[in-house]
């Protein structure tokens, strides 16, 4: 059951992912430049409340040195990229774990 959480919040992290890198290259395509949008802009455009609503959160609980270097790095970092490796780490979680006596052991 947790193994199925964890593939499908790595599905979901995927689509977004996938949204998102669409997104991009159509900018790019209609900029003629490339265009790599990072993950605290799109979220800053998509919900300023909840974007400013975590940062006063985490300040909140006394970790605003958390959101200073750590996470405005993540968010400087292009939204695909960011949702991209969350899908794989998720994925890899979340798999099922290999047979030690691979295909050559029979299961009773």
């Amino acid at each position: 059951m947790i193994r199925f959480l964890f593939r499908a919040l790595a599905t979901v992290a995927l689509a977004l992912a996938v949204v998102m890198a669409v997104v991009d290259a159509t900018r790019t395509i209609a900029t003629s430049a490339l265009v790599l949008t990072p993950l605290g802009e799109s979220w800053h455009s998509a919900s300023p409340k909840t974007f400013e609503a975590a940062r006063e959160w985490l300040e909140g609980l006394g970790l605003s040195g958390l959101w200073d270097p750590a996470l405005i790095t993540i968010l400087a970092l292009p939204g695909f990229i960011v949702f991209a490796v969350l899908a794989l780490a998720l994925y890899a979680i979340g798999r099922r774990p290999q047979r030690l006596g691979g295909d050559f052991v029979r299961s009773a």
